[in-house]
């Protein structure tokens, strides 16, 4: 009875119901596209570090594990090599140029990472043979950067770099493709740690140092289960540093965390304007059948009867708006262009989805409770 009461008024009302439903549809699509973006900024800020193939990372102390504020040096690299429970440690060096174009293409900004080959911070290939000597001009580069700028095996790059006050540039050669890695929003070069050191902008004219001095080591341990257990240890064993796991390194990230906070509070404030939207909707249609209801009541039906053709309604009619609008959203994902920061990660659309077909039934709770005080004699006007 409940079921073909609900079916029975939306088809009777279907302009009005499928109406309500794009409603629907659209907090739909604005939620989806919030957690979306929200996936894709965290992505594109923290995609290489979460891809490393390391266990720890290892700043100066005192930095608050920011990378462009933290030095390092040979001598430190090989005191954190030599703590039991290490098996392998790596160099990783950051700063920023462009690759230029002879073509007259506008210059690409990336993200500019000197590694030691071979060790942890070296990448995994797609294809290519990846960098060998430390001073090498070779240079690994993410895939979708190849695609984009249409780069492949064995072409040399252009990068510019600034040399205290003058533009200097350099050419590399492409040996070796690796998946996607953003750092900081830009897609990466990374290069052998001397060349890195050689061509990276600096304030002055780069000096004939040997010594060469980088931000962060990436550490790979004998027991990867032992994270915990090692970051103390290894903050206690060599002077100056400190020890993080992956995560605290991205939280850490400059920005990441307010970021987040904000888009999530945003996706929030949005569910809570669906409930009030729904429940708005439904308490109005339900003042304006008030008579047919306490007719329903004066013949016999349940408030249980009701009750379920006004939830069996609202589920019906939520269910719709969300579906029309998950499609609607993966339709105008896929015209967007590919440098717009949205990434549709199957939990975070899946959570958001939930969250969703849960606002009709909360937001219509007030109309549902409004039924059941329905007097019937009152309604139909026999007693005042």
């Amino acid at each position: 009875m409940a079921l073909y009461l609900a079916f029975k008024e939306i088809w009777r009302n279907r302009g009005r119901f499928l109406l309500f439903s794009m409603v629907i549809a659209l907090i739909t699509t604005l939620v989806l596209f919030i957690a979306a973006l929200a996936g894709g900024l965290a992505n594109a800020n923290k995609q290489f570090i979460q891809k490393l193939d390391s266990d720890l990372l290892v700043y100066q102390e005192n930095v608050d594990l920011q990378a462009s504020s933290s030095r390092l040096n040979q001598a430190t690299l090989k005191n954190v090599r030599r703590v039991e429970g290490v098996a392998a440690a790596g160099p990783l060096g950051f700063s920023t140029a462009s690759i230029v174009f002879t073509d007259g293409r506008d210059p690409e900004d990336v993200s500019l990472i000197g590694v030691e080959p071979g060790m942890p911070g070296d990448p995994a290939l797609l294809s290519g043979s990846g960098l060998r000597g430390k001073r090498d001009k070779q240079v690994v580069i993410d895939n979708e950067l190849a695609q984009a700028q249409n780069i492949k095996l064995g072409d040399v790059i252009t990068i510019k770099s600034i040399q205290g006050t003058d533009e200097e540039y350099y050419d590399l050669e492409v040996t070796g493709i690796t998946d996607k890695r953003q750092y900081f929003f830009q897609p990466s070069l990374i290069v052998p740690l001397g060349t890195w050191d050689r061509i990276r902008p600096q304030a002055g004219a780069p000096s004939n140092s040997n010594e060469t001095i980088f931000n962060v080591i990436a550490v790979k341990l004998a027991n990867s289960q032992a994270t915990e257990q090692m970051l103390p240890t290894i903050s206690a064993a060599v002077d100056g540093v400190e020890a993080a796991d992956k995560q605290q390194a991205i939280l850490a990230i400059p920005g990441y965390t307010a970021q987040q906070s904000t888009l999530n509070t945003q996706q929030g404030f949005t569910l809570l304007i669906g409930v009030l939207v729904v429940g708005g909707f439904f308490q109005i249609q339900t003042l304006q059948k008030v008579p047919q209801i306490g007719m329903l009541k004066a013949i016999g039906s349940t408030n249980r009867s009701v009750a379920s053709a006004a939830l069996v309604q609202i589920i019906l009619v939520t269910v719709i708006g969300v579906t029309i609008g998950s499609l609607g959203t993966l339709l105008l994902s896929l015209g967007l262009p590919g440098n717009v920061p949205i990434l549709f990660s199957g939990t975070s659309v899946i959570s958001a989805i939930l969250l969703l077909l849960l606002i009709g039934p909360l937001g219509g709770l007030v109309s549902v409770r409004l039924a059941l005080k329905i007097d019937p004699l009152t309604a139909i006007g026999v007693k005042s």
